[in-house]
């Protein structure tokens, strides 16, 4: 999997037993080394990891080893990547580990600079690539790790850190800095998502969105469409399931199948994501007044999370139906991308 360099700068979060450490990392300076760094967390190489390197007052490193049903295995690399130098091994940023002879061999182990080493290491093997800095408090978690005792535990592993290690037993997770790492969706709803959505996993089941930043509100409505019209036949008129449907040759706009859901909801956003309260209107006929359509509010929530200008993911749960679940929807007019990244980019939210 290759990942293009993003526009906007990425975060990511080290989790840790100790706490989070989050990062933005520097796209547009080192992006090679970004896109290699985001590829290992996608192909999962940084999952059930551990800090197996830890220097007081110089730096941590992880990256490295798996530990898994009480083994430890390296790594699965990729390919090196190409060194990017340029930025200082100072306090709180990143950096990229590598074989002391060569300055194009760093894969997948990385540290953070504990503290300004950047006499030491900006000019070393052709300079310690550096693509990302800690942002908010993760340094304290980072001091954290670094302060627990550290055991010669052999082989790859003389500088390990452990935690509330009595010794004399075998080391087992709950011992190590365990770490996982995960992006962050820095993607904020903005007025150039209002478009046609539609179900990925569902024919003729649409959404309509529109976002209103400034009232820090979205609208959403998720309906049934199809080429032929249901023909109005007066009465309501179930098909042989016992379900109201466009089988039954009624214009009945009724919640219950898979191609029939007329539900709006309204709520507020919170980054890409709004958290909305639905509600079911059921009980209208297609040219015609009557019977009068039947409101229920309050009728469950939906949850819609944007990963970006293009796909987005909608989780409703609706207590009085006993219907739940989530679906992923994409934008129908391909064209619209480029407003809704254009003011993504320049911050007009």
């Amino acid at each position: 999997m290759v990942l293009s360099s993003a526009a906007m700068a990425t975060n990511i979060i080290i989790h840790t037993d100790l706490g989070d450490i989050e990062f933005e990392l520097f796209d547009d300076t080192q992006p090679l080394t970004v896109v290699n760094f985001l590829n290992y967390i996608n192909d999962g190489g940084f999952s059930n990891n551990f800090i197996h390197r830890s220097i007081p007052g110089f730096i941590i490193q992880g990256g490295g080893f798996t530990f898994m049903d009480g083994v430890s295995a390296e790594v699965p690399k990729n390919p090196p990547v190409q060194n990017e130098p340029g930025r200082s091994n100072v306090r709180g940023t990143i950096a990229m580990a590598k074989f002391a002879s060569d300055p194009n061999s760093a894969t997948s182990e990385w540290f953070i600079n504990l503290a300004d080493n950047s006499s030491n290491l900006d000019n070393q093997n052709g300079g310690f690539t550096v693509f990302g800095q800690v942002v908010g408090d993760g340094m304290l978690v980072a001091d954290a790790i670094a302060a627990l005792p550290v055991w010669n535990a052999g082989n790859s592993f003389p500088d390990l850190p452990l935690i509330d290690y009595p010794g004399g037993v075998a080391i087992t997770a709950e011992y190590l800095v365990m770490t996982s790492t995960s992006i962050v969706n820095n993607f904020v709803i903005n007025a150039g998502v209002n478009d046609a959505w539609v179900n990925d996993g569902a024919a003729l089941q649409g959404i309509f969105i529109t976002a209103f930043p400034s009232l820090n509100l979205v609208f959403m409505a998720w309906f049934t469409f199809d080429s032929v019209p249901p023909v109005f036949s007066g009465v309501a008129s179930p098909d042989s399931s016992g379900v109201f449907g466009k089988s039954a040759l009624n214009s009945k706009a009724v919640f219950g199948a898979d191609d029939q859901r007329w539900v709006t909801a309204l709520g507020t956003i919170e980054g890409n994501r709004a958290v909305l309260t639905a509600e079911l209107t059921s009980g209208g006929t297609f040219n015609s007044s009557e019977p009068l359509p039947t409101q229920v509010t309050d009728y469950g929530t939906i949850i819609l999370e944007f990963e970006d200008c293009e796909n987005a993911n909608v989780e409703f749960d609706f207590p009085a139906a006993g219907e739940s679940g989530q679906f992923d929807v994409h934008r129908v007019l391909e064209d619209n991308v480029a407003l809704c990244e254009a003011l993504q980019a320049a911050g007009i939210l």
